[in-house]
């Protein structure tokens, strides 16, 4: 039979996603992918329930239903300061996932660059070969992850296309300061390149920290992609919403591709999701609040066990050090699937997201309920015995 494509060969399934599998099979508490294990705000159920009888249930407008793109932009406005026009500066998607595809196909040709900062989400070096496209990678170093300015110029000197950037950051729990984006988006103007964000933890950000959206800088709508979705702020990551925030020029690409290949989001979803989309600004303090009382609780559990990590300034990851439990000669990778069989508790390997070489670093997250972290930090508790 004939060659089929090639291009698989330089990424492999989602070893996030491997994880869980795992973890289900296994019966471990799955801190692998970034899924919450509490119930979404009780207002977007009940609207579920109604809509299940009422419907919409069939095809919606391809680039999101009107109520939706209305009430999102709203939403958005109030946290970027700016006006967006629902009708050619936005589009709904299958996630945040798709958004990124999508914009990533609209914004490059075949052998373009892209930067990308190291560590970084596992989809998006998938996605940019997936492109025929070549990912420069920028490191972020810890325990902070800032990066060098000089080392970012060098990158953004071999003529990229566009620079990706996640923030706040997935694995890293980095949230890049406003002066940090504005150096980004001097030499964005500078080298003419794109800015793609991914902004899915725009409201989980940790006090002392604040988020700033990179289209909100001078000069940067022009040439900016901003990437969201519901999933997390409303914990609704099964629904699968997302969403492209750009000017028309460049909104108009994105749209053809989403239309091509999704053709819509859920109808049901998105009329149901319109409640939380309205919720006051008091929802959003709380669901901060939340997060800050679950990373407290979960960080103070790693420092009571011994276990080193690095303290996230937004998202809901932290970076483990677990080379003191590995045996010798075992990779990152064996480790993670020993660990969810023996321990209990299954993690990703941090291979997963960095482009140097590091293989004693684990991602955990800890949007999880209270008694699922105790419990899993009970687990944690025999890491040394079991492992090392």
């Amino acid at each position: 039979m004939k060659e089929m494509n090639r291009k698989n060969q330089y990424f492999t399934d989602s070893v996030i996603r491997r994880m869980t599998r795992i973890a289900l099979d296994v019966g471990a508490i799955n801190l692998a992918q970034g899924f919450p294990d509490f119930d979404p705000p009780k207002a977007i159920t009940d609207r579920l329930a109604e809509i299940s009888q009422i419907g919409p249930h069939q095809y919606p407008i391809t680039m999101g239903a009107p109520n939706f793109r209305q009430a999102l932009a709203k939403k958005c406005e109030r946290f970027m300061g700016r006006k967006i026009d629902p009708n050619t500066e936005m589009v709904v998607t299958i996630g945040s996932t798709e958004a990124m595809v999508d914009t990533i196909f609209a914004l490059t040709n075949p052998g373009d660059k892209v930067i990308l900062f190291s560590p970084y989400f596992e989809n998006y070096h998938a996605q940019i070969i997936m492109a025929d496209c070549e990912p420069i990678y920028v490191p972020l170093v810890p325990p902070v992850f800032n990066f060098d300015p000089a080392v970012l110029e060098d990158a953004f000197k071999q003529n990229p296309k566009a620079i990706l950037i996640c923030n706040p950051s997935n694995p890293s729990g980095k949230v890049f300061t406003e002066a940090e984006l504005k150096f980004i988006a001097d030499l964005c103007i500078k080298y003419d390149v794109y800015a793609i964000m991914d902004e899915v933890y725009e409201h989980i950000v940790y006090p002392g920290h604040k988020h700033t959206y990179m289209n909100s800088i001078p000069g940067m709508w022009e040439r900016t992609v901003s990437c969201s979705s519901l999933s997390k702020t409303y914990s609704i990551t099964g629904w699968r919403l997302g969403y492209a925030i750009a000017p028309q020029p460049i909104m108009d690409r994105i749209k053809q591709y989403h239309d091509f290949n999704t053709v819509g989001a859920p109808s049901p979803l998105m009329e149901a999701a319109v409640v939380g989309l309205e919720m006051p600004d008091s929802y959003y303090k709380e669901f901060g609040d939340h997060y800050t009382h679950m990373k407290k609780l979960f960080t103070e559990g790693l420092d009571r066990i011994g276990i080193p990590y690095t303290d996230p300034q937004g998202a809901y990851f932290v970076l483990a050090n677990i080379g003191p439990y590995m045996k010798p000669g075992q990779t990152d990778v064996q480790f993670c699937e020993e660990m969810a069989s023996k321990v209990g508790v299954a993690c990703v390997p941090g291979s997963s997201f960095f482009k140097e070489n590091v293989g004693n670093i684990v991602r955990v997250h800890f949007a999880k309920k209270d008694e699922t972290l105790y419990e899993a930090l009970n687990r944690l508790e025999n890491l040394k015995k079991i492992m090392g």
